[in-house]
């Protein structure tokens, strides 16, 4: 069984930064939404995200979280004009001189840029290495929720499998830093979950021939050996 979640924000760059203890709640809420699915017999989870300005939280953390400028990690989300891409990356700057985040610190930088949306992700990723269930990264915003909680948890990235490489300019530099390979490159600027839905049947094949592919005994066939020359 498969189970699609997918969190909505609003524009939060206008409101405050979350508290220690509103982003520990939104946390554990990932964490008890994938024992949810577990004890209702979900075998796989993929992420996904609704809403307004949420590309702009998440360049803001992988901006300090990467440790690279806020030009090289955002992106023009649903498509910003040169005067808007101008005005995201000043909101961002704002957001980190005014907030402070200390970079060695994900749960920190969390708090301070992110939203409940990063947050509950981020809890779901960790959720899926409790509760060994693999969830299934989508576009920017939940590769942002996926790094934040390796920071948290390392151990977690094994539950991790990243479906596509968004277009957003983050994406690519925090998959590599998750060390994770996407299926599919299509260019896609879609984080509602679109990339995790469509690298499924490729996870479906996958698990067809690794259980059911006969071997050369199985086909009668003699196995070939490498004459060294």
């Amino acid at each position: 069984m498969i189970f699609s979640v997918a969190f909505g924000t609003k524009n939060m760059t206008k409101r405050s930064a979350m508290t220690e203890q509103e982003t520990e709640r939104a946390i554990l809420t990932g964490i008890e939404l994938v024992k949810s699915c577990k004890e209702r017999g979900y075998t796989l989870i993929a992420t996904g995200e609704m809403g307004i300005g949420n590309t702009t939280t998440s360049s803001a953390i992988a901006s300090v979280l990467l440790d690279l400028p806020v030009e090289t990690v955002t992106g023009r989300g649903a498509g910003l004009s040169d005067e808007g891409m101008m005005r995201k990356r000043d909101a961002i700057r704002r957001a980190i001189d005014t907030n402070l985040p200390d970079k060695n610190n994900a749960f920190d930088v969390l708090c301070k840029l992110g939203g409940f949306d990063i947050a509950g992700m981020a809890g779901i990723f960790i959720g899926g290495a409790i509760y060994k269930i693999p969830i299934l990264i989508d576009g920017v915003i939940s590769t942002v929720a996926a790094f934040t909680a390796s920071l948290l948890c390392p151990a977690c990235t094994d539950a991790m499998i990243a479906t596509h490489v968004s277009a957003e300019a983050a994406a690519k530099l925090l998959l590599e830093k998750l060390g994770k390979k996407p299926m599919l490159y299509a260019q896609m600027r879609l984080g509602e979950g679109t990339g995790a839905v469509a690298a499924m049947p490729l996870l479906d094949m996958a698990l067809c021939v690794y259980n059911n592919m006969l071997s050369f005994t199985d086909a009668g066939i003699v196995p070939y050996e490498v004459m060294e020359q």
